[in-house]
């Protein structure tokens, strides 16, 4: 069985400035990647954060951001997912993409947008789900308000998802539900799950950290604070695969009375 060494990473965006943001999320793919990292999982938005204002103008440059994120991936030899703006048709989606060891391999638009925080009148919402192949296995994808959404990890999982990647933006004061619903996510569909949040004030919103890695069974294998830093954890599959066997909650499931995802 296969062991991989997984990163989250955890910075305080900045607002708009897409430079620093690149600077100080491409220093840490290298520091992560220096110490073995094979996988790293970047914040939501993490290029500009949610600048309302000047989001089309910054999906703009998303193209150039995924050409330079792409080349520290070749020089790093990571795995790497995160999500950016991305313009298409007019309309502004919240896209999570996955790199390779350099080349693009899938995007994921955010299927439930925030309305609190008016989401839904700046971005579109995505249409399909993604677990993509990779060269270090099937990643599903999901992003940060996609947690509250049990369904849509139940049906990762069953597509084959052995790690769940999930960038986000979560602010306090709704921590303990970030708290409770990646384990509970993580448990319930017996995989691993890794979540970069970010920290720091922006504006009004205060964002708290605590990105985690999570084990199939809930435990907590590396957990952050309130501050810019990045976690690393060894992810074993045959821990995954001994649980399942042990408790086959995916076997046991009675879709004939409640339907599948």
């Amino acid at each position: 069985m296969k062991k991989l060494s997984v990163s989250a990473v955890q910075f305080n965006l900045s607002v708009g400035n897409i430079n620093a943001n690149l600077e100080k999320g491409f220093a840490a793919m290298h520091r992560v990647a220096a110490q073995g990292a094979q996988l790293a999982v970047l914040p939501e938005m993490w290029s500009c954060g949610y600048d309302y204002r000047n989001l089309a103008e910054l999906a703009q440059r998303t193209p150039e951001v995924l050409e330079r994120w792409q080349q520290v991936c070749r020089e790093t030899g990571l795995v790497c997912v995160g999500s950016l703006p991305e313009s298409e048709a007019g309309r502004i989606y919240n896209t999570a993409y996955v790199i390779d060891r350099g080349e693009l391999v899938a995007s994921y638009r955010k299927l439930h947008l925030f309305s609190t925080m008016l989401e839904d009148r700046f971005l579109a919402a995505g249409n399909s789900t993604l677990v993509a192949e990779t060269s270090l296995g099937r990643l599903g994808i999901a992003i940060c308000y996609d947690l509250r959404f049990p369904e849509l990890f139940r049906k990762l999982a069953l597509e084959g998802a052995e790690i769940i990647c999930l960038p986000a933006e979560w602010p306090k004061p709704r921590q303990e539900h970030w708290n409770t619903l990646l384990r509970a996510r993580a448990i319930e569909n017996q995989l691993f799950l890794v979540a970069a949040n970010c920290c720091g004030v922006q504006g009004k919103l205060d964002f708290f950290g605590h990105s985690q890695l999570v084990s199939p069974l809930g435990n907590l294998l590396a957990f952050a604070g309130e501050e810019e830093t990045e976690l690393i954890a060894e992810f074993d599959f045959a821990e995954m695969e001994q649980y399942r066997k042990q408790i086959d909650t995916l076997g046991d499931r009675r879709a004939d009375i409640y339907g599948t995802p």
